[in-house]
């Protein structure tokens, strides 16, 4: 009987972590360039020493990140920018790292430093874009970052900087606790990418579907249901068997 009821375990426990992904996508449903994780399940037989599996248990894992690309989101605002196609935004990561992302939602801080809307540098050519005082920004569809002085007309624009814009090989990056990307396999620092280009007044909005998300979460809660029923019925058969043993002795 501990057969099943180990596999219902297993199964129930792993059914939460799943429940777990899917809710934080739902979450993320309205976050400016997420990108929802997959979650699969499978079984994994259980070997001891030499022998052949006597068990098996569920895992859920997350396999992968769902890169499509979301909506294009008009704003109006100069600093929302969004990447056309494939690429990323490079920022500064707490650890002083390079990491990517898609959310484009940009401000400059009381410094003067060019960050993103939760609060991370964005990197130029030469590491954090710093803006000048007193000026207006403009920054183009190949990331060249100008600033026009107060005062001064808009045909006297002067360039500063140029967004560091990336587009890694497929399958190379992973997503961090935190929702930034990096190479975990390959710590080199990535080229600038000049095909990558971005669109200003725009955001992109999260590739959540919310259905998709909540009909998942649904069929979970249906499957833990079935593994606790099992657990349950485990238990009973084995207080049946050891009944049946004390009536025979």
């Amino acid at each position: 009987m501990d057969k099943a009821l180990y596999t219902a375990m297993t199964g129930a426990k792993h059914n939460m972590m799943a429940q777990t992904s899917h809710a934080n996508n739902l979450a993320n449903v309205n976050t400016t360039g997420f990108k929802s994780d997959f979650a699969a399940a499978r079984s994994m037989p259980v070997f001891y020493g030499e022998g052949l599996p006597t068990r098996a248990f569920n895992m859920t894992e997350r396999p992968a990140t769902n890169l499509a690309h979301g909506a294009l989101e008009q704003t109006g605002r100069d600093l929302d920018l969004a990447i056309e196609g494939d690429g990323f935004f490079v920022v500064q990561a707490p650890d002083g790292q390079e990491a990517y992302t898609r959310s484009g939602n940009l401000v400059i801080d009381s410094a003067g430093i060019l960050r993103t809307g939760n609060g991370l540098p964005v990197m130029g050519n030469a590491g954090p874009i710093a803006v000048p005082p007193n000026t207006k920004i403009e920054i183009g569809s190949s990331g060249t970052v100008s600033v026009i002085p107060s005062g001064q007309g808009v045909d006297a624009p002067a360039v500063i900087d140029r967004l560091k814009l990336v587009n890694p090989e497929a399958g190379t990056l992973s997503k961090m606790e935190d929702g930034l990307f990096r190479q975990l396999d390959n710590p080199d620092i990535l080229p600038p990418a000049a095909e990558v280009s971005v669109i200003s007044g725009f955001l992109e909005a999260s590739n959540v579907s919310a259905i998709h998300e909540l009909t998942s979460m649904l069929m979970l809660a249906r499957q833990y249901e079935m593994h606790v029923k099992l657990m349950a019925t485990a238990k009973e058969n084995s207080e049946s068997s050891s009944r049946l043993i004390q009536f025979n002795n």
